[in-house]
């Protein structure tokens, strides 16, 4: 974290795996934010997801790839803090393995890693081993504290659930 006073003000998740041996179907991965008020019960405000943004455009899923082919990370999530309404109070991030060819877990998926930065500070990376048998994971939740300001939490969660229903489980 860049400052206890300050909290996260910008925060980048970047999402990276190999594309899936030749004559397979494509392993496809998807970062996913739900960003829930201060006087909700368990259900998203809304949700960032599959090349997607914000309403209010504070959180923006820059890059959204279907095969992990490319250089550098496959998907980023942006999510500016300083610029998100009042009523928010949590922001919850995780990765799902889209299951159109077979059931796939993280363990099936070479060289799977998430990091989350602040500017060129890492506050967290996850290669998803201790989720291996898992077909998606919370992998962080920001939260917005007394003063307002924001705080990070490294949260690894797995979950053995279809991309939909992962939504509703990503509160807990």
């Amino acid at each position: 974290m860049s400052s206890i006073n300050k909290g996260v003000r910008k925060a980048e998740v970047a999402l990276k795996w190999d594309p899936s041996p030749m004559g397979e179907p494509p392993h496809d991965l998807d970062l996913v934010a739900a960003t829930y008020r201060a006087d909700a019960a368990g259900e998203p405000a809304y949700v960032v997801h599959f090349d997607s943004r914000s309403p209010d455009g504070t959180i923006i899923l820059a890059r959204d790839s279907k095969t992990g082919q490319g250089f550098g990370s496959d998907e980023v999530m942006t999510l500016e803090f300083d610029r998100l309404a009042p009523v928010y109070e949590r922001v919850v991030v995780g990765v799902v393995i889209q299951q159109r060819a077979g059931r796939k877990v993280f363990g099936d998926v070479a060289n799977t890693r998430v990091r989350v930065l602040e500017g060129h500070e890492e506050l967290a990376t996850c290669d998803f081993a201790a989720v291996a048998q898992s077909t998606a994971a919370v992998v962080c939740e920001f939260t917005r504290g007394a003063a307002g300001n924001w705080q990070f939490h490294d949260s690894v969660r797995g979950f053995d659930t279809d991309p939909q229903s992962f939504i509703g489980l990503m509160s807990g």
